[in-house]
This record gives C-alpha cells, sequence and structure tokens, in this order.
C-alpha cells in the first residue's frame, strides 16, 4: 500500500514538473502574449494592449493611446484581424530574441503575414519589440 503512493506521489511530482518547464517555454510564453494582445486590440483595449510593448517601443510610444493610434492606422490587420494562426516561431540565443510568424486573415479578406519580434528583458520576461506586416506573404520561414 505504501508503495502504492509513493508511485502515485512520484508520478504526480514528474507530472507537475513537465507541465511547470513547459509552462516556461519562452516559444509559449511569448505566443500566448501576442495571442492576448491580439484579443486586447479586437477588444478596443489599449492598457492591456501596450502592456505587452517592450521598452524599446514604449520608448517610442510613452502613452497608450499614442500606440494604440499607430496601431490601428498601420497595423490594421493586426489590431482587428479576421482569423489568424501561428506559423513558425524561432528562438535565437538561448531564447534572448524570439521570433513569430503570424498568418492573418484581414477582415477585408487580404491575406498577411505578420512577423513578431520578441525580446527577453532584464527581469526574464518578454516584451513585443516591434511587428513587420507584409501582404499576401506565403509561409516562407524565419
Amino acid at each position: 500500500m505504501r508503495a502504492f503512493f509513493a508511485v502515485v506521489i512520484l508520478c504526480a511530482a514528474s507530472l507537475l514538473s513537465t507541465v511547470s518547464a513547459r509552462a516556461e517555454d519562452p516559444i509559449d510564453t511569448t505566443r500566448t502574449m501576442i495571442e492576448e494582445q491580439i484579443k486586447a486590440f479586437l477588444k478596443d483595449d489599449a492598457e492591456t494592449a501596450y502592456s505587452f510593448a517592450a521598452p524599446g517601443i514604449k520608448a517610442m510610444y510613452p502613452d497608450k493611446n499614442l500606440f494604440f493610434a499607430m496601431v490601428k492606422k498601420s497595423y490594421e490587420p493586426v489590431y482587428h484581424p479576421g482569423n489568424y494562426a501561428f506559423g513558425r516561431s524561432r528562438s535565437i540565443d538561448n531564447g534572448a530574441l524570439i521570433y513569430h510568424e503570424v498568418l492573418i486573415s484581414g477582415r477585408d479578406g487580404k491575406d498577411w503575414t505578420a512577423i513578431y519580434q520578441m525580446t527577453r528583458q532584464p527581469d526574464g520576461s518578454y516584451g513585443i519589440n516591434g511587428v513587420q506586416i507584409m501582404p499576401d506573404a506565403d509561409s516562407k520561414g524565419i
């Protein structure tokens, strides 16, 4: 009976360890950040969308409303996508820099590819450091 409980405890500890390691995967972490920012854009929630921006972006747009206006004007497919799906991801320098490809169908019916650049900050968190969008682009990798 004790052996059974020991096995159950070891299995539970192993599972928790695996889940914890996966939750800290920078690819998953940054992908979730992008999804949360897109959801914020769709809700017109400038404060939440701005919270994902890296310090360099915040230095260029020191106010959430300026940032939001820039995104609305220059990044319409990202601001209000029809549908989107993640393509390829690439981690550089052990996760210091991560690129995510996001394939977007705009509300106007046009297809876009957005390449997100994520940077690890000194405290270990990540921020969205920039987005490059390209019209009608097929996935070519990053």
